[in-house]
């Protein structure tokens, strides 16, 4: 089977697996304070322009958005995030089961709006009955969205200032950061985004690591005792080193942000296959995430031979359907699908 499932179901790219081979029999301190992570940690402090950047590394990203949430907020404060947000629709209840509320606004294309959510806060901060309610201690944006989505600068620019007003931090969820800051068109650079949030991280599970992920706090604004918050969320790896060396690799020669181009290259030319194919988008994604609209016969025979996600439901005869390229992804696999999909029903 060909898998265009999802961006995390390869192993590492060569780079990393050579790097965790060549240092299998060193013996590193462990639970993270080791050479490798912390030469890494330089790394993504050069590559972020934050010389004084806090930076943790976790194994995954649900783990890494409940505990990072968890520390920043008070037992009776939640977090804003959108409808389609990741922490809302995908991860189970994972910050809920940490006892704090998502608190969900419409957005527009997997987006947040600064003015809604300035009205929200607003119209929470005039409220002469918000002491009964939940309070709005974090605003949570994923960067690309949940449905491949970017923000432009100006959005991103906005949705900061909004937090700075009302003295709330922004939190930005990169699980697939490499694949946002390398698509056509965006206008976000690493340094830029790094100077207009509080704490964001950089996905590597589905860019190239077999696992792991960086947290960094801007300014050093992490809680004093984030790593007791993370040792009591069970996300300290006694193997830390595991994860930095990953990040050491990724961050050497620009390879975590070469390999995201080549998913965007991936995803274009299967964009292009789509369209030659006369097969409508659902939405218009410039990542590594594409979502079409098949019918359901196509869609049964199509999974026959490849691996994809079934979103939703366009309608009774059509189904929503995400197709993920990777830094693994092949031409080869593309040519496929553009066989299987030039085939009549």
């Amino acid at each position: 089977m060909i898998s265009f499932e999802c961006d995390y179901n390869n192993g590492a790219c060569p780079e990393v697996l050579d790097s965790l081979v060549r240092h299998n029999s060193a013996k590193p301190t462990p639970y993270g304070f080791d050479e490798f992570s912390e030469r890494a940690k330089n790394r993504i402090r050069e590559a972020c322009g934050l010389p004084d950047a806090q930076i943790f590394f976790l194994t995954g990203g649900t783990q890494t958005n409940a505990t990072t949430i968890d520390s920043m907020l008070y037992q009776y404060e939640g977090v804003i995030c959108v409808e389609t947000g990741h922490i809302n629709v995908h991860e189970a209840g994972a910050v809920e089961f940490t006892e704090h509320k998502i608190i969900t606004l419409p957005g527009l294309d997997g987006k947040m709006s600064s003015q809604v959510l300035a009205k929200y806060l607003d119209d929470f901060m005039h409220d002469g009955n918000n002491a009964h309610a939940v309070y709005p201690g974090l605003v949570y944006i994923t960067f690309p969205t949940e449905l491949g989505t970017i923000y432009t600068a100006r959005e991103l620019d906005d949705i900061y200032q909004v937090c700075l007003r009302y003295e709330i931090p922004l939190y930005i969820d990169g699980a697939r950061l490499g694949y946002g800051l390398m698509a056509d068109g965006n206008d976000i650079t690493l340094p830029w985004l790094a100077r207009h949030c509080d704490v964001f991280y950089i996905g590597g599970t589905k860019i190239g690591a077999l696992c792991g992920e960086a947290v960094v706090f801007c300014g050093r604004k992490a809680h004093k005792h984030f790593f007791s918050i993370q040792k009591q969320h069970g996300a300290v790896i006694a193997k830390g080193a595991l994860i930095g060396l990953q990040f050491e690799a990724l961050f050497t020669e620009k390879l975590y942000f070469r390999l995201a181009r080549h998913a965007i290259d991936m995803a274009m030319r299967m964009r292009r296959i789509f369209q030659e194919n006369d097969i409508p988008f659902y939405i218009d994604s410039p990542t590594n995430q594409q979502f079409v609209i098949l019918p359901n016969e196509k869609t049964e025979r199509l999974a026959l031979e490849i691996e994809f996600t079934h979103w939703g439901q366009a309608d009774k005869n059509n189904t929503i359907c995400r197709f993920v390229t990777s830094w693994a992804t092949t031409d080869e696999e593309l040519d496929r699908l553009s066989a299987l999909l030039s085939e009549r029903c």
